[in-house]
């Protein structure tokens, strides 16, 4: 494994224990040329998946690159982030228990909205709203509408 800090190949693992739920192996390692510490996760990968744009372009499936729009919508929000890391494992886990590898992002995009809405509505709006690409605030208020439960008198 490269080191981060000063690309030298040889580095040294100094410790492995299993991490989110025993589907990954977190390992600590140190740079003997320059002495840095970093951590490096090792996860079993079923398929490769390909993601299929909506415009049709094709590209690898990237988990961190979804990772990172998930957590973006769940900054500041009381969840813990183990649950945030088991929530995404588990999303990888049903993209890739689908048998295809061709996976659009639409497809992968409900998925995402689907478990947001059952761990937190805030992050839920926040990433519908990047996802749905709303444009102004009628669009945000028709959502949010939806998600009120009917309080007819």
């Amino acid at each position: 494994m490269r080191c981060p800090f000063c690309g030298n190949n040889d580095t040294q693992v100094k410790d492995s224990r299993p991490a989110e739920d025993n589907v990954a192996i977190r390992r600590r390692r140190l740079c003997p040329a320059c002495g840095g510490r970093f951590t490096t996760y090792e996860r079993v990968q079923l398929r490769d998946l390909v993601v299929v744009k909506s415009n049709g372009k094709r590209e690898d499936f990237d988990r961190d690159k979804m990772a990172r729009s998930i957590r973006i919508a769940m900054q500041k929000r009381p969840v813990e982030p183990e649950r945030i890391e088991q929530m995404i494992s588990g999303i990888v886990r049903r993209l890739e228990s689908t048998g295809e590898t061709d996976i659009s992002s639409k497809d992968i995009g409900e998925i995402v909205m689907e478990t947001l809405s059952r761990i937190d509505n805030v992050a839920f709006v926040r990433f519908a709203s990047v996802y749905m690409n709303f444009q102004n605030a009628g669009d945000f208020d028709q959502f949010v509408a939806k998600l009120r439960p009917n309080t007819e008198e």
